[in-house]
């Protein structure tokens, strides 16, 4: 399961991360972040112990979302060495999640 991030945590979860992590920008309203969900989580479930995955609310978090330019939902961005490497907008299937993060390790 994808662990939610409190955004106060983000740079020492996110930034300072050895691993790499991707994060789901996300609302409680969204439709398409419901069915983006369960992708999330089985993505965790399958790169536990080699990359961080986390989700954060965009209306819990709006600064860090406005921060990180942040403009629809779901927004899933990839970071590697604290550095954003890739981001994806929008429902897409897990394979698409799966082969940009796999690109990570």
């Amino acid at each position: 399961m994808a662990i939610e991030l409190d955004p106060s945590k983000f740079d020492a979860e996110v930034k300072q991360s050895s691993l790499p992590v991707v994060v789901d920008f996300s609302a409680t309203w969204c439709g398409p972040c419901k069915m983006l969900a369960p992708h999330i989580d089985k993505l965790a479930s399958a790169f536990e112990g080699r990359a961080k995955v986390f989700g954060i609310d965009v209306d819990k978090a709006h600064a860090l979302a406005t921060q990180l330019g942040i403009r629809g939902v779901p927004t899933v961005i990839f970071y590697k060495n604290g550095v954003e490497k890739d981001r994806i907008v929008g429902l897409v299937p897990y394979e698409q999640l799966e082969k940009k993060l796999n690109a990570l390790l």
